[in-house]
Parts: structure tokens; C-alpha cells; sequence
């Protein structure tokens, strides 16, 4: 039985009679909503369906904590805004935007950022905002409530605290902070409480002093551990989760539960303590932006939500599990996998349907077309879609664009900025380097694969057994160190096309990819060229990569009268198309120019485009932009440049690429 259906029978077992349960969680929007939070979601999220499959109405309830004060600035945020620090000890959601964007907030940055990954998970909640909450009186019995309990309430605390209390502490005791009207914090001291415990008379440390009726004034909270279960009680809360911290003995919730009971009268829900979330592997340029503070958002570059939500279910809460950004995620993936198509083909035991059915999200298949190929073929062929279909059609899997859409950019996403080493690309010449490492039967062993390659029609299987039969022939049948010999063959092989030795299968690689375009790499009947040996000299000493210029942009340029008439047929003979960026390389000894590889719809061209000033190959790359696809060829910096790119320049905005929808197909006409 799944973990979550363990509790589910354990909370209708409580209240059996219940018409509808509560799963709670509950986050304070600090910052971005860290993975190790998200655990908070995913545990009530389960424990919902689970009560779900047993026929019982359930729903996700979540606490915006955007009452609390803020504590510190985070360093992202401080970057941005170092004005911040003044606004430690006022709520989250009254201090201000400090990034400029269009949430009014602090706290509404950070919530909708959230809420919107949320969306994409499938998951639907019934959101609390604290700050309304409080501020519309929702809470006003409690806190009263509280105030009149507050010898009890530090009765209860002081249980738990290791240290004996002071003389006087207990009277001094007041289970609420008042935030102040004048500098807005929490930084406020109450002097006295009226008998009734409505009023109280409180200063500030800004200097400012007043009186406070908590039956018309509302700007002001709870501890929080008298706060939380408060909330339980307001709520009717029948399960909550929360980390380690709050599970620990004599923790937050031993503490609340005690207060649950004693101060509001309400059996505390039934508690699930979590594992904290690790990460595997650098996170490489991903960590540029997001540091360690890794969110659902930025998982979701690398893993399908489904992936994310099964690696919650799988794993009960007490156990901890890692996020790989190594090539432990093709593990995860093909794990995946494995338990998808055994529940979708009713052959899943009874765990493995509970843990499935947790993670799936209505409305969406999963297509599993295996993210190892993805990875391993896709940087071969740059991501071309088209080009990839092929290849899985000659590889005897048969895989369309439609199938493997959604896994290809989270593929591609993690190759270039998790595991940028294992990223497989041709050389660009023969590595006469290597070649020239080897002794005489090594490169026999090169010969006799090329000769095979070049000349004969084989199947894949043919194909498998030839690169472990030739090394055979070289060196012998019967030899004692023949896997060493076959495995040393295949390093060779691999240096010679790749330029590192491992890479992707190499009988499915040989295979699945076009013979023109890797034969010349094993071909060393003829002598090395003057091209070869400058492109070798280019890979030992790269040119360093110069300091980015700074871009200055000027007034705008005046606005040019419209150009002479012409007629529509003169338009109609500019063949203007829709073109994909495959590839986009430095051109030597240009400072301003790049060579783009473009697919066109039918075929690959190249043109040759002075925009390196402005753009890098990574901004490029993958961008679908409009060419004139009929411009008479033309030789720019050595280069022959079959058309040109559309752009709009000005002295306001330098040059600035056209960029075309994606959606939009290659060899699109512009009319």
C-alpha cells in the first residue's frame, strides 16, 4: 500500500463521518518557492487523491505566510534592490516590489511565480492569503482569544524549553505582535492589556506610541506556534506535512499540537514529517540565475512534471531523494518510463498503479520516447526535429516530431547547460593528431571500418558485429586481452569522430546518422591539408575570448522618407522565408561577422550576418528568423553567404534580429 493511503485510512479513521477533508500546506513567500518546500505541496497533494480513491471529497488547502515579517534580504533580491534592508520586520505583503515589474507586492512577485508552475503540475488549490486573512478580521475571536490565554500559552511554551523562565517573563508574556502604523514593523512592545483584553497600549522602537483594539484593529499576528494551530481550528485542517525541524521532538508541531488542544479546543491534524530534497551534479549555467535556490519552475527545464511529481510519490516523505543535473536524470527517466508503460498497459502491481496515479496529470499523455537517445542522438543532428525523425526511423524506432516534442527541449536544455561535456558534435577535420598516436594495426582497424562503412549495405545488427569482428581480424581470434583490444578500437573510433573517447552507442551512432557525413573523419588515404592543420592549430590554441564591449545606443535615427513606388510584382520576386538557426560559428579573423547554418524547409544553407556585436550563438541557436532566400550568393569574410537575414537597425537599438514565432514552420513564405 502507498504511503498516502496509509494516512488517508488513518485520517477518515479519526473523523469518519467528515463530508469534506483538508490537506493542508504552506509556504512564506521569502523568496523563490525552493524544491525542498515544493515537498509541502506534493505530500498533501497525494494524500488528497489517496482520500479521493477511497470515495471521500478532499481538498489542498494552501497558506500564503505573507504575514510574517521579513527577516532578511535575499542576495538575488539585494542585487537588484539594495534598498531593501529597511523594510526588515514589516510584512511580506506590505513591503514593495523591489524588482519593478507589474506585482504590486513583495509577496506577489514571489506567490505568482509559484501559482504559475503550479498550473503546469495539474495542481489545484485552495489558496489562503495570511495578510487578508488577518487584516479582514477573519481571526479577531482567536487573537482575543489567545490574549486571554497567554499566562497558559507560555505555560505551554515553557514546557518545552530546556532553560527556566525569569521572574517575571510570564507576565510580561503576549502571544501577538502589533505591526506598527507608523513605521509599518513589528518592532512594538505592549505595556499593558485592558481586563477585557481588547486593548492594549504598546510603543514602537521608531518612537511611536498608541493604543490598539483588536476588535477594530487588525494589523497584527500571532506567534507562530500559536498561529498554526489556529489555523487548524479556523480551517477544520485534518492533515498537514511539514520538514524535519517542525517533526523533531519538542519540535513546532509537539509544541502546536499541546497548544491546539489546550488554548482553541481542536485535536491537531494528523502530522507527516519530511526528508529534506538533495541535488546530484552541477547544475553548470543553470545556477547563473538561480543559484542553489532551485524552484519547480527551473526543474521543469529538465524534467516533465509528471517525472518531478513521480519522484515525490515514489519516495515515502521520511526518505530523502535527489534531483539529478548529472546523467543520473536519463536513470530517472527510464525508471519512469518502465512504470509508465506498465500501468498503461495493466500489467503495474498495486504500488506502482498508486504511485502512478499520483503523478499523472488529466489531459496529457506521456510519449517515451527515451530521453538517453534524445540526449544522445539529438546533439548529433542539432536538435532537428525533421532530421531526428529520420534517424529514429533508420534505428528501427520509428518516433515522430509529435512524440518526442516535449522531451526534445528538456533534453537539449540539459545537455547544453547540465552536462555541456557530454554533448556529441562531428569534428570538423580528421584529428591527424590522434591518428598519428597509433601504431600500425590500430590504423589497419581504422581502414577496415572505413572500407566496411564506405562500401557496404549492412542492417544494425551487421553494423554491431563488424566493430567487435574487426578487431578480431587485426589482432587475432584467440587473444587473451581481445575485450581490451575491442574496447581501445572503440576509444580510437570515438576520438577520430568525436574528439573524445565515448559517445553515444557506436553501432547505433554509425548507423543512424548519414555516411557523408562522418567518412571523411575515418579516411586517412590522403595526405593532411593546409585547411586540416590550421583547424587543428585553431583546437590546441583557441583565440581568447575578448571582453564583451559594452553597447552604447543613441537618439533614435530620423525616420527616412518612404522609398520610390514599385510595383507587386517587383515584391513578389524576393523569395522571403521562414528559416531555423541549426548552428551559428565565429568565421577567423572576423570581429563582427558569423556563419549561421540555416534549414530552410527543404534544405540546409548558410549565410554570413555582422550581428556578433550583438548576439551570442546561444541567443541564436534553435530561432526561427526570416531570410532572403533568393539573394544572388556572395563571398563575405571567406565565406560564401547564400542569402541574408532580416533586421531592423537604428542608432536607438543597434541591429536587432526579426525572430519568428516557433510554432511558425521552416520555408514558411513571407507575403
Amino acid at each position: 500500500m502507498h504511503w498516502s493511503d496509509k494516512v488517508a485510512e488513518e485520517i477518515i479513521k479519526r473523523r469518519p463521518d467528515k463530508e469534506e477533508y483538508v490537506c493542508a500546506a504552506g509556504i512564506s513567500p521569502s523568496g523563490s518557492i525552493h524544491i525542498g518546500n515544493f515537498r509541502d505541496v506534493a505530500t498533501s497533494l497525494f494524500v488528497v487523491k489517496a482520500l479521493e480513491r477511497k470515495g471521500k471529497k478532499a481538498k489542498l488547502l494552501f497558506s500564503w505566510d505573507e504575514y510574517d515579517r521579513i527577516r532578511k534580504i535575499p542576495v538575488n533580491v539585494a542585487k537588484v534592490n539594495d534598498d531593501m534592508e529597511k523594510y526588515i520586520g514589516v510584512p511580506y505583503a506590505d513591503a514593495p516590489n523591489p524588482f519593478g515589474t507589474e506585482e504590486k507586492t513583495y509577496a506577489e512577485v514571489f506567490e505568482k511565480e509559484f501559482e504559475a508552475s503550479m498550473k503546469r503540475f495539474g495542481i489545484k488549490m485552495d489558496y489562503r492569503h495570511q495578510a487578508e486573512m488577518y487584516k479582514s478580521g477573519k481571526y479577531q475571536e482567536y487573537v482575543i482569544e489567545a490574549l486571554k490565554k497567554r499566562g497558559e500559552i507560555f505555560d505551554i511554551l515553557d514546557s518545552f524549553r530546556t532553560q527556566d523562565a525569569q521572574e517575571g517573563e510570564r507576565e510580561a508574556y503576549y502571544p501577538i505582535s502589533i505591526y506598527c502604523p507608523e513605521c509599518g514593523r513589528d518592532t512594538t512592545k505592549i505595556k499593558s492589556l485592558s481586563d477585557d483584553c481588547t486593548v492594549a497600549e504598546y510603543t514602537c522602537k521608531c518612537g511611536h506610541e498608541g493604543k490598539f483594539d483588536f476588535t477594530k484593529d487588525h494589523h497584527c499576528k500571532l506567534a507562530w506556534k500559536i498561529d498554526w494551530p489556529m489555523r487548524w481550528k479556523y480551517e477544520e485542517v485534518d492533515f498537514e506535512p511539514g520538514g524535519k525541524d517542525h517533526a523533531s521532538p519538542g519540535g513546532s508541531y509537539d509544541t502546536s499540537k499541546v497548544m491546539a488542544k489546550k488554548i482553541f479546543d481542536y485535536d491537531a491534524p494528523y502530522f507527516q514529517g519530511y526528508e529534506f530534497i538533495g541535488i546530484k551534479g552541477a547544475t553548470g549555467k543553470m545556477s547563473g540565475s538561480t543559484g542553489l535556490n532551485l524552484t519547480p519552475e527551473t526543474l521543469l527545464h529538465i524534467y516533465q512534471p509528471e517525472v518531478i511529481l513521480w519522484l515525490y510519490s515514489r519516495c515515502e516523505p521520511t526518505k530523502a531523494f535527489d534531483f539529478c543535473f548529472d546523467d543520473g536524470i536519463l536513470r530517472q527517466y527510464f525508471e519512469f518510463d518502465k512504470q509508465y508503460a506498465a500501468y498503461m498497459d495493466g500489467t503495474a502491481d498495486e504500488h506502482t498503479k498508486e504511485i502512478m496515479e499520483n503523478c499523472l496529470i488529466e489531459g496529457r499523455t506521456i510519449k517515451t520516447v527515451p530521453m538517453g537517445h534524445l540526449v544522445q542522438l539529438g546533439s548529433i543532428v542539432n536538435f532537428n526535429e525533421k532530421m531526428l525523425e529520420t534517424v529514429f526511423e533508420k534505428i528501427g524506432t520509428p518516433y515522430k516530431e509529435e512524440d518526442f516534442r516535449d522531451r526534445l527541449d528538456l533534453a537539449k536544455y540539459w545537455l547544453e547547460n547540465c552536462s555541456p561535456e557530454n554533448v556529441n558534435r562531428l569534428r570538423e577535420v580528421r584529428n591527424w593528431d590522434h591518428y598519428n598516436t597509433l601504431d600500425d594495426q590500430a590504423k589497419e582497424s581504422i581502414s577496415m571500418l572505413h572500407k566496411y562503412l564506405a562500401d557496404s549495405e549492412y542492417s544494425l545488427d551487421d553494423l554491431n558485429k563488424e566493430l567487435y569482428e574487426i578487431p578480431k581480424r587485426i589482432y587475432g581470434y584467440d587473444r587473451a586481452d581481445l575485450k581490451a583490444l575491442q574496447g581501445a578500437f572503440f576509444k580510437n573510433v570515438y576520438t577520430l569522430l568525436l574528439g573524445k573517447e565515448k559517445g553515444p552507442r557506436l553501432y547505433l551512432f554509425l548507423f543512424a546518422i548519414e555516411k557523408d557525413s562522418f567518412l571523411r573523419l575515418l579516411d586517412f588515404s590522403t595526405p593532411e591539408t593546409a585547411e586540416e592543420a590550421e583547424a587543428i592549430e585553431r583546437e590546441k590554441h583557441p583565440v581568447e575570448v575578448a571582453e564583451e564591449e559594452e553597447i552604447v545606443y543613441g537618439d533614435p535615427d530620423p525616420v527616412a522618407p518612404v522609398k520610390e513606388e514599385i510595383e507587386l510584382e517587383s515584391f513578389q520576386k524576393v523569395d522571403m522565408r521562414v528559416c531555423k538557426i541549426l548552428k551559428c560559428t565565429e568565421i577567423r579573423k572576423s570581429h563582427s561577422c558569423y556563419k549561421l547554418t540555416l534549414f530552410d524547409g527543404t534544405d540546409e544553407r548558410v549565410i554570413v550576418s555582422s550581428i556578433k556585436k550583438y548576439y551570442k550563438p546561444e541567443d541564436l541557436i534553435g530561432k526561427k528568423i526570416i531570410v532572403i532566400a533568393n539573394l544572388k550568393p556572395t563571398r563575405i569574410t571567406g565565406v560564401t553567404s547564400n542569402g541574408m537575414l532580416v533586421a531592423a537597425t537604428n542608432n536607438a537599438c543597434g541591429c536587432k534580429v526579426i525572430f519568428v514565432d516557433d510554432m511558425v514552420p521552416e520555408g514558411t513564405p513571407i507575403a
